[in-house]
């Protein structure tokens, strides 16, 4: 073996060396739950690593990082968690999902009040849920804690404290009796790691009620799978047009997984809302950011707004109109309160002009002459003053003499 040789050697050997190191200390979904809570080297640089795409020029003097879906993200987590210490508010703003902006935690509760001894947990996606400290216990928004479950606890991360939960409870008609469940303590590194090891399962859960779900020929569709945080118990999310029997498929999945089984049904919005994406818009669909309480919306909604009735655009990604045509459905309400009855057509001396679209910014209504394509723009003063005069048999010249001059923005 020549020289030159046993080199290359060293050289790939050290760099395997080196790679596998670096590899140790990187976030990967699919590794062992242990890894997720192991010491993170924050000091090493984020220039040396290079994230592969096909679209992109590998640089060989840079270190490789496969880009990995982080499982935590529906917990309200951007990075591992660690036992005993705070989610900081940049990892938790940055998961997106429904994440709340305690702006009352700078004021003190009332001398005559004491401190709110409740808060508020959230879990997978949007599930949150209200508990109850127990004396002593210092809690932080942010941290990890073991909560009560049915049966056995689950583990969470706090959200909202002080007198901004008791105003979410308020909100969400929850009263402040004995029935809030209660917070245990916050969580242990065994906690932690069970609960890794039990959102590393959901995944593959997912697939496995699907296949079941068909060899028994349900007509539903099970959207998530979450895992109570001590591992005993999962909920299974899911949409069906009708009512479903289930039990053969309870039994089923409770033999496989040897787990408490509760099936939930959702709604498409729901359903949305779970799993998250990006909207037309460009930016992350509301219902999975800050929206919780749907409204129905109607095709009257669209009409209102001068909307083409296009419904591949209308719709959102659970297949309904879009929530965010209810947003400014009220201001053209009031906004067409000033104008005149639309659809009415106008009679002058030269025929009859007939309604054709309004624009409710710029205050125009456009008619056109029966049998003409032309449209002529009026604005709504002129077109009452018109409908006033027929009324009283005074028909105006024509529609040209009246109509307004629109600047072309180019």
């Amino acid at each position: 073996m020549t020289e030159e040789t046993k080199q290359n050697e060293k050289e790939q050997i050290a760099a395997n060396t080196t790679e596998t190191t670096n590899n140790n200390v990187r976030y990967n979904a699919g590794a062992s739950s242990r890894k997720l809570i192991e010491e993170d080297d924050r000091e090493e640089e984020v220039m040396l690593e290079q994230f592969t795409h096909p679209y992109f020029d590998e640089d060989p003097s840079i270190g490789q990082s496969r880009y990995e879906p982080n499982v935590l993200l529906s917990r309200g987590c951007c990075n591992k968690p660690e036992c005993y210490k705070v989610v900081n508010k940049a990892e938790r703003d940055s998961s997106s999902k429904l994440n709340v902006n305690n702006w009352m935690s700078h004021i003190k509760s009332p001398s005559n009040a004491g401190e709110c001894d409740i808060v508020e947990v959230r879990f997978k996606n949007s599930r949150k849920d209200f508990y109850r400290l127990p004396e002593g216990l210092e809690i932080c928004e942010g941290d990890i804690v073991a909560v009560e479950g049915t049966p056995g606890h689950d583990i969470g991360i706090v959200s909202l404290k002080g007198e901004l939960c008791m105003i979410q409870m308020r909100k969400k008609k929850v009263e402040n009796n004995d029935n809030i469940k209660k917070l245990y303590r916050r969580a242990k590194a065994a906690d932690i790691e069970k609960w890794l090891q039990s959102i590393d399962r959901e995944e593959g859960m997912i697939y496995e009620t699907r296949r079941l779900a068909d060899s028994f020929d349900l007509k539903m569709k099970v959207n998530d799978v979450e895992y109570q945080g001590d591992g005993t118990k999962a909920i299974f999310y899911y949409t069906a047009d009708d009512r479903v029997d289930f039990r053969q498929l309870i039994k089923a999945l409770a033999e496989e997984f040897r787990i408490r089984i509760e099936m939930k049904q959702i709604g498409a919005r729901q359903e949305a809302g779970r799993l998250g994406g990006i909207g037309t818009c460009g930016r992350e669909l509301c219902c999975s950011t800050w929206l919780n309480s749907f409204h129905s919306v109607s095709t009257s909604v669209a009409k209102t707004q001068q909307l083409f009735p296009n419904p591949q655009k209308l719709a959102g990604q659970c297949g309904k109109l879009k929530c965010c045509l209810n947003y400014e459905y009220d201001v053209y309400v009031d906004a067409l309160k000033s104008f005149p009855e639309l659809g009415v057509a106008i009679e002058t001396k030269k025929g009859k002009a007939v309604y054709h679209k309004v624009d409710v910014f710029k205050r125009l209504l456009w008619y056109s002459y029966q049998n003409s394509q032309e449209l002529i723009p009026l604005s709504v003063n002129t077109v009452k003053k018109m409908l006033s005069d027929n009324k009283r048999n005074i028909l105006p010249e024509d529609l040209e003499s009246f109509a307004e001059k629109i600047e072309n923005n180019k």
